[in-house]
């Protein structure tokens, strides 16, 4: 029986040293669309977008995504604002319009 167990749990341990997720193509690939789209004038710079997004709405920004949806290019921002609330931005990416605001309060506890 010993010899069994000792077989199973090196082939348990081999499986996970060879297992490797799934590969996504969101990285680089990501990248290199976001920057032909910049170069195309299709979006505007995420600096400038971002510098706006600060000034008018006075937070952090945690996580920015820029996706196309239907067609249309958009950031995807996510702030967290002074009282620990945190926001989700969604920017138009070609002329830096605030398309729609969530949010969720921090601290205060109201919603």
């Amino acid at each position: 029986m010993r010899p069994l167990r000792c077989l199973g749990l090196l082939l348990g341990l081999g499986c996970a040293l060879i297992w490797q997720p799934p590969a996504r193509a969101d990285g680089r690939q990501d990248h290199e669309i976001a920057r032909r789209a910049l170069a195309a004038g299709e979006i505007l710079p995420l600096a400038s977008v971002l510098e706006r997004v600060e000034r008018e709405h006075h937070g952090e920004v945690l996580e920015v995504e820029l996706e196309r949806d239907d067609g249309q290019w958009r950031y995807e921002i996510k702030m967290l604002r002074r009282d620990g609330g945190i926001n989700k931005l969604l920017v138009d990416a070609r002329d830096g319009r605030l398309l729609a605001i969530k949010g969720r309060h921090g601290r205060k506890g109201r919603d």
